[in-house]
């Protein structure tokens, strides 16, 4: 069976384009204009779609992990930094109507093709999209102006492994626009005392993560190890934070993305279907 501490990404299962799209449109206008470096893509078996550059960043498994580990309560105000492509936004809102998402994006071109898929899914008076770095958060957003934060940070230091000539791959892998520790410090700006912050990593940065989290003032109060097999070791790892929070963190059951065959697990399907139950209750003391 096959072991990997690599990070997953999703498999050509159904899930793939149906369709060309073209488009350029400003950030703010997100017009729907036709780009035939993109793709559309089906998420939650064709209830949402999404563009996707031919060959430049293309969302992982892991947004969708981040996706449902999430715990926003009805009505909150969340915010997805670096957003890149808007998936992650694109399905908390699908998740839950009532929610009011913001995601923040530091490249043109992907915060573009954010716009313009809350516009494809009909999203956008609900999900807003900006133009902006996480490194100057204060001139973007007001402090303590949403409940949860949900962050899908670059894994890999500035000048570590292979660097993608990709502009995308390469500012979406490593930190070349934003350190770790900048993606925190930006979430606790933006949360009030006993906000929830949501982070997916690779699981060799955990120690990394959870110190940075308690530096920027959040105390992590769940964690999920997610690994390829249920006998192969973690690659990934989901923590939840809250600021301010008590110390006391709750350790949930593994999540293995794959059974022998290469199969997704169960739980991975409902997932992708989009007809699992969201998260597991949070803890918010």
């Amino acid at each position: 069976m096959k072991k990997t501490t690599e990070k997953i990404h999703l498999t050509n299962d159904g899930h793939g384009a149906q369709r060309l799209e073209r488009g350029r449109g400003s950030v703010t206008d997100g017009r729907d204009l036709r780009n035939p470096h993109e793709t559309v893509d089906a998420l939650f078996d064709g209830k949402l779609r999404l563009y996707q550059s031919r060959r430049g960043y293309r969302f992982s498994l892991d947004a969708v992990l981040l996706a449902y580990f999430a715990t926003p309560h009805r009505g909150d105000n969340v915010a997805d930094l670096g957003t890149g492509n808007g998936v992650i936004a694109l399905m908390l809102a699908y998740l839950d109507p009532s929610l009011k998402i913001t995601g923040i994006e530091i490249q043109t071109g992907m915060a573009d093709c954010a716009c313009r898929n809350m516009r494809l899914n009909s999203l956008d008076e609900r999900v807003k999209i900006i133009e902006g770095d996480v490194r100057m958060i204060e001139a973007i957003a007001e402090p303590e102006s949403h409940h949860v934060v949900v962050c899908n940070p670059p894994y890999r230091k500035r000048n570590s492994g292979r660097v993608s000539p990709d502009e995308e791959k390469k500012i979406a892998r490593h930190e070349t626009k934003g350190t770790l520790h900048d993606f925190l410090r930006a979430g606790a700006y933006l949360l009030p005392p006993k906000g929830r912050v949501a982070v997916v990593y690779v699981a060799a940065g955990l120690a990394e993560l959870l110190q940075g989290i308690r530096r920027v003032g959040v105390e992590p109060k769940r964690l999920r190890m997610v690994h390829s097999y249920a006998d192969s070791e973690a690659s990934l790892v989901l923590v939840e934070g809250v600021k301010g929070g008590r110390t006391g963190i709750k350790i949930l059951p593994p999540l293995a993305v794959y059974e022998q065959g290469k199969k997704y697990t169960a739980e991975v399907v409902g997932m992708l279907a989009g007809k699992l139950a969201k998260g597991l209750p949070s803890q918010s003391d």
